[in-house]
């Protein structure tokens, strides 16, 4: 069974040559570097959000096409069973050789036509602390569900526990991570105008 981010690479490689576009096309329409469109599409790098949402306008779909597995058009019912079960989709943040440090678990990947992606995240403490930030366009709501998280925020370092929320737009370039040496479980909310 293939995981999670082969799955990722494989629509992106496939929408892209469904519309006839080189690596090349989507590099110089995504602002990413043709190495970083080919390390995505063959697994070797699943990088945070905002490469992959510059990809997706790139090719003129929304981020959670790489992520459906069906198109429900009705309400789509998550179980905390069935989440558990499924295996996640890991994002490094950064370069290609960066410490995979977050596990995404997509809350409506059957939700057809979406403009919200919703997802439980578990981030793992890590030692790194130069970030490198991302910005995209949208809007993010975090609710922390366990443990302690920063969020570097332009210049700004906010400090979030259990119980604490922030609602903020994705376009300032931001990092969200565990406070330092610390585990946590956070809902996020993550917008996208299409």
């Amino acid at each position: 069974m293939a995981s999670h981010n082969t799955i990722v690479g494989l629509k992106i490689k496939g929408i892209r040559e469904s519309k006839n576009l080189s690596i090349e096309e989507i590099a110089e329409r995504s602002g990413l570097s043709a190495e970083q469109i080919t390390s995505i599409e063959t697994d070797q790098n699943l990088p945070s959000l905002g490469p992959l949402i510059k990809i997706a306008r790139a090719l003129g779909v929304r981020l959670g096409t790489f992520m459906d597995d069906n198109d429900a058009l009705g309400p789509v019912v998550c179980r905390a069973a069935d989440r558990e079960r499924e295996s996640s989709i890991s994002f490094s943040n950064g370069a290609v050789n960066a410490r995979r440090h977050m596990e995404y678990h997509p809350l409506a990947k059957q939700k057809a036509g979406r403009h919200m992606e919703p997802f439980i995240i578990d981030i793992n403490p890590t030692d790194d602390k130069d970030f490198q930030l991302s910005a995209h366009e949208g809007e993010e709501f975090i609710y922390v569900m366990q443990g302690e998280i920063e969020i570097d925020y332009g210049k700004e370092r906010y400090h979030l526990q259990e119980g604490d929320s922030i609602y903020y737009d994705s376009i300032v370039n931001h990092h969200l991570h565990g406070a330092p040496g610390k585990q946590a479980k956070i809902l996020a909310l993550v917008y996208i105008p299409f």
